[in-house]
């Protein structure tokens, strides 16, 4: 396994596994990994084959965090990080020093925005957001060169504007959208995770219990359902844990990314609430 921190070597390297026909498959990451990561890994090597070049990026990217977020105080182990990637087979970890230029001598002024499937959830509760997720994703992609790439299920909103993002500006690289990865009791595995305390932990089970119980009143009534009724519910059952604090609960189209005004099987749940200070995410199928 190699690591590699400048772009234009990572670019070397892709070129030079493209001139013998040799397949890329990319995952790209903040680092701190979990079982969850290693789940896009192991999607990836099936889809590229066992001949093919997996490349795991681990890069804490600023443009994506407003200035009152967690930048600084992201989990960062990359000692860790590499040992897990070697175990599961990548070939090349990513992780350039930084993918902007000195803001001091030359202001970065460049930036990729998709300017549909953005505005909603994510994009309404972090306005800055995903205009740093799709720049960096395209430097990443322009780094890399993949064939394919991979995310996960839980950033579902991201994943799609990621995905238009590939068809709009020709991209010839295919996506796959990999299944959630969870703990036992349910909750979605994220590096965040790692900033709750016990008694948050516990509590941190809301998100999945939310999920739960949308789709056991949507399977009960054998009918949609109206989704303001729904959330509000659902609202108040993310009340009864006393560290939660609702940021957002929409229910849409997975397609589109519409909202929805009656829920179904097959509508799309998504949710962000705070546990004490930590911002946690999910979504799912009902």
């Amino acid at each position: 396994m190699r690591v590699i921190k400048d772009p234009a070597a990572m670019q070397r390297i892709a070129l030079a596994a493209k001139r013998v026909g040799q397949k890329i498959g990319f995952v790209p990451t903040m680092g701190y990994l979990h079982a969850g990561h290693l789940g896009l890994v192991h999607a990836a090597r099936k889809r590229i084959g066992a001949e093919g070049l997996i490349v795991v990026s681990i890069y804490v990217n600023p443009t994506q965090f407003a200035p009152t977020e967690d930048l600084s105080k992201y989990p960062r182990d990359f000692a860790g990080d590499s040992k897990q990637c070697r175990a599961a087979g990548v070939d090349v970890i990513f992780a350039p020093s930084d993918l902007y230029p000195d803001q001091a001598a030359e202001p970065y002024s460049t930036y990729v925005v998709e300017e549909v499937l953005s505005q909603g959830m994510e994009g309404a509760s972090r306005p800055t957001h995903f205009r740093g997720v799709t720049t960096v994703v395209a430097k990443l992609f322009n780094c890399v060169l993949p064939d394919l790439t991979v995310f996960g299920a839980k950033d579902w909103q991201q994943a799609a504007v990621v995905g238009r993002m590939i068809k709009d500006l020709n991209f010839p690289i295919q996506i796959i959208v990999a299944p959630t990865h969870r703990e036992a009791d349910g909750l979605a595995m994220s590096s965040r995770n790692k900033y709750l305390s016990a008694d948050e932990r516990s509590q941190a089970t809301i998100l999945w219990r939310v999920y739960q119980r949308a789709r056991t009143v949507v399977k009960a009534a054998r009918r949609s359902v109206p989704s303001a009724g729904l959330k509000l519910e659902l609202g108040e059952l993310i009340a009864t844990q006393s560290a939660a604090r609702l940021d957002y609960l929409e229910f849409f189209d997975p397609v589109t990314l519409r909202p929805t005004s009656s829920v179904q099987a097959g509508t799309q749940l998504a949710l962000a609430v705070f546990l004490g200070r930590t911002r946690l995410i999910d979504n799912g199928r009902i």
